[in-house]
C-alpha cells in the first residue's frame, strides 16, 4: 500500500513538474523580451494624463504585462504615484499584477483550459477596473503614504525592487539613475545586445521560479497520494455552502505561488474539490497574501491595506459564486 501510494506521488510529481517547467521556460523567454522592448517607464508615463475611466483601463493593463512578484510591483506603483497618476489608475495595477498578469493566465490555460482562463482573466480585470472607479476615488485615495523622500531622490538612486527579485543586481550595485533599470537603458541600443539582455533576464526569472514550480509538483504529488478524498469534500467540496468563503479566507495566510498553487489545485479538483472553490482560493492567496499586504504596507497605510485585503477576499468570493452558475 505504501508503495502505491508514492508511486502514485512520484508519477504526478513527474507528470505536472515537466509540464510547468516547460511552460515557465516559455513564459520566461517572452518577460524577457517585454521587458526589453516595452520599457516599463514608458508605460507609466502614459498614464499620467489620463481620464478616470481610461486611466483605471490603462493600470489594469500594465499589470496585465508585469508578470513579477510582488516585491516589483510595488516599486512600479511608486513610480506611477511620483509621476502623479491617480490613486483610481493605481490600484486596478495593485490588484491587476498579482491576479491577472500574463504568466498566471498562461498557466491557468494550460492547466485549466480555455474555457477556465477566459473566465478568469475577464473576472479579475473587470474587478480590478471596477476597483479603481469605485475604491480608487473614495477617501482611501488618502490611505497613501508620504512618499516625497523618494521623489526628492529619483534622479539618482538604487532601484530599490531589485534587492527583493536580484533581477537586475547589476543595476542595484551600482549609481545608474532609476529609469536605466526600469528596462529603457538607453545605452542598449544594438538590437544583439537587447535580445541578449532579455535571454538574460529569462534565465534569472527561469532560475527563480522553477524551484517553485518543482516544489508545487512534489505537494501535488504527495497530496494527491494522501490527502484524504472525504477531508477535501467536507469543507471545500461541491456540497458545502460554506466553501467558497472558506477557499477565498484559508488563501489569505498562505504565500501561493502561482508556480505551486496551481498543480495543488489541480490535485484538489481530482479530490473533489468545487472549481468554485479552486477559483476562490486561487484569487485569495495570490492577490492578498500575507507577504504581498507586508510589502503594499510600504506605500500604503492600515486602513488602506485592510481595505485592500477585503477587496481581494470580495473578488475572490464573488469569482467563485459566479464560476459555479457559468
Amino acid at each position: 500500500m505504501l508503495n502505491d501510494q508514492l508511486q502514485i506521488a512520484f508519477e504526478e510529481f513527474l507528470h505536472v513538474g515537466v509540464a510547468l517547467i516547460l511552460i515557465i521556460a516559455a513564459i520566461s523567454v517572452i518577460t524577457g523580451f517585454i521587458k526589453e522592448y516595452i520599457p516599463q517607464e514608458k508605460l507609466q508615463k502614459k498614464l499620467k494624463k489620463q481620464s478616470t475611466v481610461k486611466g483605471a483601463f490603462m493600470g489594469a493593463s500594465l499589470g496585465v504585462l508585469t508578470p513579477f512578484c510582488s516585491a516589483s510591483m510595488v516599486p512600479v506603483a511608486m513610480g506611477m504615484i511620483q509621476m502623479s497618476a491617480p490613486f483610481s489608475t493605481v490600484l486596478p495595477f495593485l490588484i491587476s499584477a498579482p491576479l491577472c498578469n500574463f504568466v498566471v493566465v498562461g498557466i491557468i490555460l494550460a492547466t485549466f483550459g480555455y474555457k477556465v482562463a477566459c473566465f478568469y482573466f475577464l473576472w479579475t480585470f473587470f474587478c480590478a477596473v471596477l476597483a479603481g472607479l469605485t475604491i480608487g476615488r473614495s477617501k482611501i485615495k488618502n490611505q497613501l503614504k508620504d512618499l516625497s523622500v523618494i521623489n526628492s531622490n529619483k534622479t539618482k538612486k538604487k532601484f530599490s525592487c531589485c534587492e527583493a527579485t536580484q533581477l537586475e543586481q547589476s543595476c542595484c550595485e551600482t549609481d545608474i539613475p532609476i529609469n536605466s533599470c526600469s528596462g529603457s537603458n538607453e545605452i542598449t541600443t544594438n538590437k544583439n545586445e537587447k535580445q541578449k539582455n532579455a535571454l538574460n533576464f529569462a534565465w534569472a526569472l527561469f532560475k527563480k521560479i522553477a524551484p517553485y514550480a518543482i516544489l508545487g509538483a512534489a505537494i501535488s504529488g504527495i497530496a494527491l497520494a494522501y490527502v484524504p478524498k472525504d477531508l477535501v469534500v467536507k469543507y471545500v467540496g461541491d456540497d458545502s455552502w460554506y466553501a467558497i468563503p472558506v477557499a477565498a479566507t484559508i488563501g489569505v495566510p498562505l504565500y501561493l505561488r502561482i508556480e505551486m498553487v496551481i498543480p495543488l489545485l489541480n490535485t484538489l479538483l481530482i479530490k473533489g474539490m468545487s472549481m468554485g472553490a479552486a477559483i476562490a482560493l486561487l484569487i485569495g492567496g495570490t492577490g492578498a497574501s500575507i507577504p504581498e499586504l507586508a510589502i503594499l504596507s510600504s506605500m500604503l497605510k492600515p486602513k488602506g491595506i485592510l481595505v485592500f485585503t477585503l477587496t481581494v477576499l470580495a473578488i475572490a468570493m464573488f469569482g467563485g459564486v459566479l464560476f459555479m452558475f457559468i
